[in-house]
């Protein structure tokens, strides 16, 4: 099991460290699929790059909590067992493939590189593995494509080779940000079923980031709902679309393409904050219908509700 228990995070904002996640858990649990949901800078993508500690690249600094792999901790692993477990138990599909390769190196030369960091294969062998991948991703002619450099591929294809040096390692965990991003709806169709195929046949638990709800239906088994740094509802992927308990939840549903009765797109009012503009209280209650000055008043729970096993951060879950 992968579990992120009672994480809070914080970015560098004009020579000081801003929180931007807070409290945080949830867990990655072997062929399962979790899906990460809300709006552009809710904190989701920088969440999935904390269980790689990719953050700490660009300042991040973890505040309390842990991220625990089988019960260890990955703040108190070595330099070196870290490297291993990238790519190696924990891999990631990185959202934007327009720009997520090396443009300077050739397709095969970055899948290899993968498959020697990870596993002990001779050259030769580990060449055969790496048409093996191309060739399980749906890729064609593997041969040439290693030769190729990744500005002579299209977003799909670009895409699909990000896949297969996701695999190349053969890891427990994968992360998926954002993965139909930039594409077209019938690559993004293929994708999505490429996904699928591969997590189910590898038993793989993923987490996936996401703000599209017909990906979620597609792939997910559970679902946490995030706003502003923090989860504001958590529930089985079919609680979550029979019974949306939060008013962010149902906005977003609401938020779908699909038109109203009066012919318009709705749409949920006001931005998300940024990190440092929250609201007192419940984050949401700025932009929420059914918020009362109590909202506002305090800091809300993650309380569970209905079975137990369904959670919402709303003193006024359930009502319509």
């Amino acid at each position: 099991m992968l579990e992120i228990r009672n994480l809070s995070l914080s970015i560098p904002v004009g020579g000081e460290h801003i929180l931007a996640v807070s409290d945080l858990s949830v867990s990655l649990k072997a062929g399962k699929v979790l899906a990460l949901v809300g709006e552009s800078g809710c904190g989701k993508s920088l969440t999935a790059q904390s269980l790689l500690r990719l953050g700490e690249f660009q300042g991040v600094n973890k505040e309390t909590g842990d991220i625990l792999l089988h019960g260890q901790s990955l703040f108190d692993v070595s330099s070196e067992a870290l490297r291993k477990i990238r790519g190696g138990v924990i891999s990631m599909i990185f959202q934007e493939p327009m720009t997520a390769l090396n443009p300077v190196f050739t397709i095969g030369s970055q899948v290899l590189e993968v498959i020697h960091l990870h596993t002990d294969l001779d050259k030769s062998t580990a060449k055969q593995r790496a048409l093996s991948l191309l060739a399980d991703v749906g890729l064609q002619d593997g041969e040439a494509l290693m030769q190729q450099y990744p500005d002579s591929l299209s977003g799909g294809m670009r895409q699909r080779v990000l896949i297969a040096m996701a695999m190349a390692g053969e890891p427990e965990f994968i992360i998926a940000d954002e993965p139909t991003t930039a594409l077209d709806v019938s690559v993004q169709k293929r994708i999505i079923a490429l996904l699928r195929s591969l997590q189910g046949d590898k038993g793989l638990g993923m987490l996936l980031v996401t703000h599209d709800f017909g990906l979620v239906a597609e792939m997910a088994d559970e679902v946490a709902v995030m706003y502003a740094g923090e989860i504001v509802e958590y529930a089985s992927v079919t609680d979550i679309f029979d019974k949306p308990s939060h008013p962010y939840t149902k906005a977003l549903m609401h938020c779908r393409p699909e038109l109203t009765k009066d012919g318009k797109l709705a749409v949920i009012a006001g931005n998300v904050p940024s990190p440092g503009d929250w609201a007192q209280g419940c984050r949401f209650a700025p932009r929420c219908d059914l918020a009362t000055a109590t909202c506002s008043a305090a800091a809300v729970s993650l309380d569970a509700w209905q079975d137990g096993a369904h959670q919402a951060r709303c003193l006024r879950v359930g009502e319509s």
